[in-house]
């Protein structure tokens, strides 16, 4: 029997999230709702897409959802366990199609911060969990999804430190940098959906989920949000038979689907 519970912002950024990966597709997952995306998309649209966890596992036969990538859940049955450095080495070697990473603020290139807020390194105002593998995952996976809640303060105009290059630093690019892949090519927020411009490399709206107008969209933005001609998609919301399984087969605990407080 399908669902009827209203679905939530969470469950929202993990349907959309999982629709960023197509089938057959290698998949490098960190902790949190790439995991929920990862697994959602393998049981609905992308059956034949190939994991790999941070922390070294190696397309598990499927279980429970892992509490993090370090999570057994994430080693079960695997072919192959390897180092995290070695899961790097596989996006170096070409072999990683698609990273989703995480953020505390992000840029209108596609610049990521998770190391500290502040002015200064020494003296932050925040000490953040660094880089991790973050830098790792955006240098050298061929492209790169970021996650996270919209607000002024994660959408900035610069970001206090640029933990993960996206396309353009201080008007430099990511290919004159040396750097590899494609780079983003998708931001998935609480708002909605964005790709970057092909010219200047800006984030674009590419589209606005269900009652998100782009004005409030530009409200939640630090800097301003390129838009396309005409009017703008509504995002594609998850089917009452797709909740069902993010909600009963995915993450039947909750762990990152369930709303604080809810």
């Amino acid at each position: 029997m399908a669902e009827s519970k209203p679905m939530n912002p969470l469950e929202m950024v993990a349907y959309v999230l999982s629709k960023q990966v197509n089938d057959h597709e290698v998949v490098y997952i960190g902790t949190g709702l790439p995991m929920v995306a990862a697994i959602l998309a393998k049981k609905t649209h992308a059956p034949h897409i190939t994991f790999v966890y941070e922390s070294g596992g190696q397309d598990p036969i499927a279980g429970g959802m892992p509490w993090s990538v370090g999570g057994p859940e994430t080693y079960r049955k695997s072919p192959m366990i390897m180092e995290m450095a070695y899961s790097f080495g596989q996006a170096a070697c070409g072999l990683v199609d698609t990273g989703f990473l995480g953020f505390a603020q992000l840029d209108m290139y596609g610049n990521a911060n998770t190391t500290m807020i502040g002015d200064s390194f020494l003296n932050p105002k925040v000490r953040l969990t660094g880089s991790g593998g973050n830098n790792d995952v955006g240098s050298l996976c061929e492209k790169l999804v970021f996650v996270g809640i919209q607000s002024p303060q994660k959408f900035v105009q610069k970001c206090d430190f640029i933990t993960t290059t996206g396309h353009m630093v201080d008007g430099v690019s990511r290919t004159d940098l040396g750097i590899l892949g494609k780079g983003p090519v998708a931001v998935v927020s609480t708002a909605g959906v964005y790709d970057f411009d092909p010219a200047t490399k800006r984030m674009r709206i590419k589209t606005l989920h269900p009652g998100v107008s782009a004005d409030l969209a530009q409200l939640a933005s630090g800097f301003e949000l390129l838009r396309s001609e005409g009017e703008i998609p509504v995002t594609e919301v998850p089917s009452p038979e797709i909740l069902e399984i993010l909600r009963h087969e995915v993450d039947p605990q909750g762990f990152f689907i369930s709303m604080p407080g809810a």
